[in-house]
């Protein structure tokens, strides 16, 4: 839904009028409406989603990284890199939240000024691009709570092979969510520690802990970054209705201007036909009536006479 409309947005103003005339609103008088501020900050708030973008994949490499280490001390360097980057990301949703949240209260008094009411061209436009972004920001959530699940479903896993590689055995279910939920891996491992030797197994358990302080330490960032977006996640829903009727009445306006364009270059086309039969049918009257002419006469007969 509305990734057209979305992005229409992202380019900069001066390279696509074709979106403003759609909604009924003449370029050149965007400066004057206000809407050249506003797709500034459109674009600033863009910029921000592009950061997004790659601080999702930085945390989705070394998500890949960790399913690897098999070190407490490389497991302890990728958790620190990876809750830098979810603070960062933290920090980075809050503040596309204030900017729309600003985008919001300056849409509310733009409505004040002459001929950008509510329901005007001006207003609709704003009001689309602000609800597209709205939109793009719980997507964005969406994809960094995939993420989340991911580490925790993998973490699992991995919590899997780490006690079958140590003990030869596959642990119950009872007993991985025990080792999950208090990282505590001793305990479990106490038979292959007393037949192969607490040095040799000590290297297993440290980074199991580190895993888990990991896992654990990302989880809970990530339900934080949650709920920076929750109480916009139900404005989005609300106004998702809106933003379908509005797009819905754009591509309406945008066909009918297509057919009106193909009916126009129809219309030329049989108006000059028409001038060509015009001037045939003109010709041939004209042959017509120069032979009556000189039926009538017979201008022979009066040179014979």
């Amino acid at each position: 839904m509305n990734d057209l409309l979305s992005e229409s947005f992202e380019m900069p103003r001066g390279q696509g009028p074709r979106g403003d005339i759609e909604l009924g609103l003449n370029p050149a008088n965007s400066g004057e409406l206000g809407l050249d501020n506003f797709y500034r900050k459109v674009q600033d708030i863009d910029k921000q989603y592009d950061k997004l973008n790659k601080l999702l994949k930085k945390l989705q490499d070394a998500h890949e990284e960790s399913k690897a280490v098999t070190k407490a001390a490389s497991m302890k360097a990728i958790k620190q890199r990876m809750e830098k980057d979810v603070d960062e990301v933290q920090k980075i949703a809050r503040l596309i939240k204030s900017k729309i949240e600003e985008l919001d209260r300056d849409n509310l008094a733009n409505r004040q000024k002459p001929g950008c009411g509510k329901g005007t061209a001006v207003d609709r436009a704003r009001t689309v691009a602000t609800v597209a972004l709205k939109k793009k920001l719980k997507d964005k959530m969406a994809e960094f709570q995939i993420l989340r699940e991911n580490i925790h479903q993998e973490y699992r896993e991995v919590v899997e092979r780490r006690v079958y590689t140590v003990t030869g055995t596959y642990a119950d279910e009872q007993t991985i969510d025990r080792l999950i939920e208090t990282g505590d891996s001793e305990q479990i491992f106490q038979k292959a520690i007393q037949e192969q030797g607490r040095g040799r197994i000590m290297d297993t358990l440290a980074e199991i802990q580190e895993r888990h302080d990991a896992v654990r330490e990302v989880e809970r960032k990530l339900l934080e970054l949650q709920q920076i977006f929750l109480d916009m996640a139900v404005l989005v829903d609300a106004q998702g209705d809106m933003l379908d009727n509005i797009e819905s009445q754009v591509s309406s306006a945008v066909d009918h201007v297509s057919q009106g364009n193909v009916a126009l270059q129809r219309a030329k086309t049989l108006q000059k036909n028409s001038r060509k039969w015009t001037c045939i049918a003109i010709i041939i009257l004209l042959i017509i009536g120069a032979v009556v002419v000189v039926g009538v006469l017979k201008p022979w007969k009066t040179k014979g006479a």
